[in-house]
């Protein structure tokens, strides 16, 4: 092979593991997710909203559930880049926000927590 076709090969094939890692691990998500389990259940509104479908949503717009007018002003659809940033810190993503939770300092959790929402059908 030649060393630029090989480069290239080796490029895209960095590229494309690292795609694949930041996209997260929805089994280690759902330990990951274990604190938010105090508000949170799949399947019914608790403490906190429900978050069966939450991947896609409009933030603050469940059925049933009483969200901050921050969070329902947001505009925020909760797609991966938006619960990323929420789960890093959500006070700082939607000031004003009813949630309690700090945020995950780690991207690989954050990730592998997002990767479990999506499995949340």
């Amino acid at each position: 092979m030649k060393p630029i076709v090989l480069g290239t090969v080796l490029t895209l094939a960095l590229s494309l593991g690292a795609h694949a890692q930041d996209m997260g691990d929805a089994a280690a998500g759902e330990k990951a997710f274990a604190p938010c389990k105090a508000c949170h259940q799949a399947g019914k509104n608790g403490v906190g909203p429900n978050l069966v479908g939450v991947v896609g949503r409009a933030a603050g717009t469940y059925e049933g559930y009483n969200y901050s007018a921050a969070l329902r002003g947001s505009g925020i659809t909760w797609d991966d880049a938006n619960l990323h940033e929420w789960l890093k810190n959500p006070k700082a993503k939607v000031p004003g926000t009813k949630m309690v939770f700090a945020g995950y300092s780690d991207d690989k959790k954050i990730n592998d927590v997002v990767a479990y929402l999506k499995t949340l059908k």
